[in-house]
């Protein structure tokens, strides 16, 4: 495979989005292929998927159909986006991915790790980011953030407790795999984030 893919993680409120259009942006003007895309809702399919899960008045919804419809939009997302570009040597960008399900799903809601890692399998077959950046965030910050831009969806009238095991999920995460997954402060001012960013992608893209 010709390219490099990267994910962007993180909980409510970190400014993900915004450092990812930053990045692609960046990338694009240094003479790289840049493909920005994100899930859930990557493709057409998976934006129908998106909207069943975010929809804040779907509350009963089981944690194992979201995990499974999760799983589901990966699959398409992969396999329509992120594989073919990575084939002709772009640089994927996706704002969220498999680490996200562990965190939230699997941290969060507290299903079985070895129950999400089988259905992994299944959706991605463990096909794993070259690069993941992890931007960490007080939760209490995070959802005042997203309360002062209007975002409401179905996670984010979650109460905090579950936000801080999501948190605390993908910190575990960056400190078993601290290789693949970099984590910055996402407290800080935007720019200084993004020459943060910067400097981590261009070590991974140099090499």
């Amino acid at each position: 495979m010709k390219g490099i893919f990267i994910s962007l993680e993180g909980i409510e409120g970190t400014g993900k989005s915004t450092q990812s259009k930053l990045l692609a942006e960046m990338l694009t003007t240094a003479g790289y292929e840049a493909l920005l895309t994100f899930e859930p809702g990557g493709t057409r399919i998976g934006q129908r998927i998106r909207e069943i899960l975010l929809q804040p008045d779907h509350k009963e919804m089981s944690p194992v159909a979201e995990l499974m419809l999760y799983n589901a939009e990966r699959n398409q997302h992969l396999h329509e986006i992120v594989l073919p570009a990575l084939e002709r040597g772009a640089v994927v960008i996706t704002d969220r991915y498999t680490d996200s399900t562990v965190a939230y799903q699997g941290y969060g809601r507290e299903i079985d790790i070895k129950l999400l890692k089988s259905i992994d399998a299944i959706s991605t077959k463990g096909f794993m980011p070259h690069l993941t950046i992890l931007f960490d965030l007080d939760v209490q910050v995070g959802l005042a953030r997203n309360r002062g831009v209007n975002k409401v969806d179905r996670f984010e009238l979650e109460e905090v407790a579950f936000h801080e095991k999501v948190r605390s999920g993908y910190l575990e995460l960056a400190r078993l795999e601290p290789e693949r997954i970099k984590v910055i402060d996402a407290s800080l001012q935007p720019q200084e984030i993004h020459e943060k960013i910067k400097k981590i992608v261009m070590e991974r893209l140099c090499r």
